[in-house]
């Protein structure tokens, strides 16, 4: 089975491809250049692997959270090369990504993971190692001030991971209320890492259709009022 998986949902830009069982994989950090970056790099993995788009059996998006911009980059480009392939699709969420991130690079069986959101906010999700070592959650992923995420769902020790923790690491381990081990407050989103998650859905024919494939943004606001920055400043 040959899978092509790509993210644009924060400032990182990847791709990767499953090729039987082996993975390969670009990244770079795009800022908001996504559009001018995302086909040239899909276009190199392809190449260096000898694949073309018509060998493809199936294509994975990151839908988010992140970036309202970047989710909707990378859930149009997927879109696009399903329609035209006729190809299944599946979408996983960016948090999820993270938290498999963890596992793979850092053996975690417990992930926080925080997504910075802007405004004040964050995106937040609890995951757990299951024995298959793919990332599943324990509580709905949600949108809210960094004092207000649930408390760990579970004892032990969790890794804790991405942006979020890079800018409100107090206020987010306070609110967790659990010991935190590995700490990785740099981590983004790895399209890499979506392959794993999403390949069971296709190994069992539960790829969607392009038209069902659709963004996670769990919040409708894309900025905040002039009023509304100067008392966050304050």
């Amino acid at each position: 089975m040959k899978l092509l998986a790509i993210d644009t949902a924060t400032e990182a830009c990847s791709s990767a491809l499953w090729l039987d069982g082996e993975i390969r994989a670009h990244f770079e950090i795009a800022g908001r250049e996504h559009t001018q970056r995302l086909l040239p790099q899909v276009a190199a993995l392809l190449a260096e692997c000898g694949v073309t788009y018509a060998q493809l059996d199936g294509v994975v998006c990151g839908v988010g959270p992140g970036s309202f911009a970047g989710v909707r980059i990378g859930v149009g480009f997927v879109k696009g090369v399903a329609l035209a392939l006729d190809l299944p699709v599946a979408g996983v969420s960016s948090l999820a990504m993270l938290a498999q991130g963890a596992v793979r690079e850092q053996g975690a069986q417990q992930v926080l993971s925080v997504i910075d959101a802007r405004m004040g906010e964050v995106y937040y999700g609890a995951y757990s190692c299951d024995a298959q070592g793919l990332a599943q959650p324990l509580l709905a992923e949600t949108v809210c001030a960094p004092q207000e995420i649930p408390a760990a769902p579970a004892a032990g020790t969790w890794c804790a991971a991405g942006t979020g923790w890079g800018v409100y690491e107090e206020r987010l381990r306070a609110a967790a209320n659990c010991r935190i081990g590995a700490l990785a407050p740099a981590a983004l989103p790895h399209a890499r890492d979506a392959l794993p998650l999403a390949l069971p859905r296709f190994s069992a024919g539960q790829g969607l259709g392009a038209d069902r494939l659709l963004p996670v943004y769990l919040r409708n606001k894309v900025a905040l009022t002039l009023i509304e920055q100067r008392a966050l400043r304050k």
